[in-house]
């Protein structure tokens, strides 16, 4: 089932014209469980438990200030690419947008969407194998990301998809619409 629709799903990199729908693709998710962590001074635990009523999370439109720049801080222009998934009719069903840093040969993840009728066929699989073998070409070393820990589901994806934890901010979202969260990193080799 799954390799006959992902064969029907075209990746290629987006058109300015797609921009904004890419980044308009529904990215809010329903979970029956999310990861719970607490910490200590030796380091923090992650555990997945279940919710007692389906959580369900709507991202906030992006914030003033929280759009991508131009100009990187210490690192010279900024290599953002976004890639999109069109299905069998030509319609955006998901994309992916990521971010070079040279400084420290990372392909940053910064944002995947996949259509809540597209989910579950690959199609997040599919944009994510492009935007890694994209860094593979641009010497990136490793390819990073950031996850809240409400979304179990993306974490258990990302999971499959060769990512692991490699740092947890217990403050990152104080003071925004997601407070009450927290931040999970996580990463994966891309050199051999």
């Amino acid at each position: 089932m799954s390799n006959i629709e992902q064969t029907s799903v075209v990746y290629r990199v987006a058109r300015a014209e797609e921009l904004d729908a890419a980044a308009s693709l529904d990215n809010s998710f329903t979970t029956d469980s999310v990861i719970e962590v607490t910490s200590s001074d030796d380091g923090f635990r992650l555990r997945e438990v279940p919710v007692e009523a389906p959580l369900r999370k709507v991202f906030p439109d992006d914030e003033e200030g929280d759009e991508q720049n131009d100009e990187a801080e210490d690192d010279g222009p900024s290599t953002t690419r976004v890639v999109v998934a069109l299905d069998g009719d030509g319609t955006l069903c998901g994309a992916i947008t990521t971010e070079f840093s040279a400084w420290n040969s990372r392909l940053v993840i910064a944002d995947v969407r996949v259509a809540p009728g597209h989910r579950g066929r690959g199609v997040g699989r599919g944009l994510m194998d492009r935007a890694l073998d994209h860094g593979r070409e641009l010497g990136a070393r490793t390819a990073w990301l950031e996850v809240t820990n409400v979304n179990a589901p993306a974490v258990r994806a990302y999971r499959r998809m060769g990512f692991t934890l490699c740092g947890v901010d217990l403050t990152l979202y104080t003071g925004t619409a997601s407070e009450g969260e927290q931040a999970l990193f996580m990463s994966r080799p891309l050199m051999t």
